[in-house]
């Protein structure tokens, strides 16, 4: 029986990597750098699975140098930068790993909220500066209890983050592309996108990256906000304009913002909204906790294994794919 040809992008937990090596012969690229193109396209030649990354465009170009790949994995949700239609044209079904992350992510993002709130980083900051010389000489930061969170993208992640909100006492709204019962069942609001952004003190952005929603955050936007309202986005950099971004926290447009996503990623850190006191970055740790990333690199290979072996991945994202063509 041959051992099906499997190439690994990004690092893996050593327990799932063991487990795909039981089944397969694997090629694998775990370096931050981004794979060369060249040695990946010697390696598709004869690859039956891909676990890919989100620095990997899967489009008919790579396909086409994939003869016999009948799976690809990813171990996120987002999947921005995957062709969904070439691949259902090969017949090669692609798997995210949606679920497992929702906790994680929702904790992070609530971390953002509470942080942008309340100013702990500004606060360590200014401990280590030496600048704690008196009790009545620290930094003041707003309430959460009382205030407004508008979600935009009110999916699984959005939910958590309204339950952790609402235990803190805040009034939630959201706007979504439909209306959803579910929702109102939690306390939370549906509103105009207009309206939230002009009611909201805290405007958390959940949605995934898509054509409609690319740039959704411009100058218009945040005009339309408080001067006292503050941005977190958890979902991709370029909803977000950062430029536009950029010009409403100097111009004191909005107050401050708590970004775990940026475009472009990483940030560079010659660009000026690194040097603003009203932003927080951090490098897209929605997901970042050991257990999450295990749960996660495990779906993966689910979805992998079920591909090698003709069923239908657990988490599979192009669902109309041909699996008859695959055996």
């Amino acid at each position: 029986m041959t051992v099906p040809k499997v190439i690994v992008i990004g690092k893996m937990n050593d327990i799932v990597i063991e487990k795909l090596q039981e089944q397969c012969e694997l090629k694998i690229w775990d370096k931050p750098t981004p794979i060369p193109e060249q040695l990946l396209k010697d390696w598709l030649k004869n690859a039956e699975g891909m676990i890919s990354r989100g620095d990997v465009k899967v489009d008919e170009d790579l396909l086409s140098h994939a003869p016999a790949l009948r799976v690809i994995a990813q171990s996120s949700v987002g999947y921005d930068n995957v062709d969904l239609d070439a691949c259902t044209k090969h017949s090669v079904p692609f798997g995210n790993t949606p679920g497992v992350l929702v906790e994680a992510t929702a904790d992070l993002t609530f971390g953002l909220v509470l942080s942008s709130a309340r100013r702990i980083q500004e606060g360590w900051e200014y401990v280590k500066e030496g600048k704690w010389d008196s009790p009545f000489n620290i930094p003041l930061g707003v309430d959460l209890y009382g205030k407004t969170l508008g979600i935009v993208g009110m999916g699984n992640i959005g939910r958590s983050v309204a339950k952790r909100a609402q235990a803190s006492g805040m009034e939630i709204i959201y706007h979504n592309r439909s209306q959803r019962d579910e929702n109102e069942i939690l306390g939370a609001k549906y509103v105009s996108f207009d309206g939230l952004l002009e009611q909201s003190d805290f405007v958390v952005v959940l949605v995934p990256l898509s054509d409609s929603s690319r740039q959704l955050f411009g100058k218009k936007q945040f005009s339309k906000m408080k001067s006292t309202s503050r941005f977190i986005n958890a979902s991709r950099g370029a909803v977000v304009d950062t430029e536009a971004l950029y010009e409403a926290l100097v111009n004191k447009e909005i107050a401050y913002a708590a970004l775990d996503v940026t475009d472009p990623e990483p940030i560079n850190t010659d660009h000026p909204i690194i040097n603003l006191e009203n932003i927080l970055i951090t490098p897209h740790i929605g997901s970042a906790t050991h257990e999450t990333r295990l749960a996660m690199a495990t779906l993966t290979v689910d979805n992998v294994l079920a591909g090698l072996n003709g069923k239908k991945l657990p988490t599979c994202v192009n669902n109309s794919v041909n699996y008859s063509s695959m055996l």
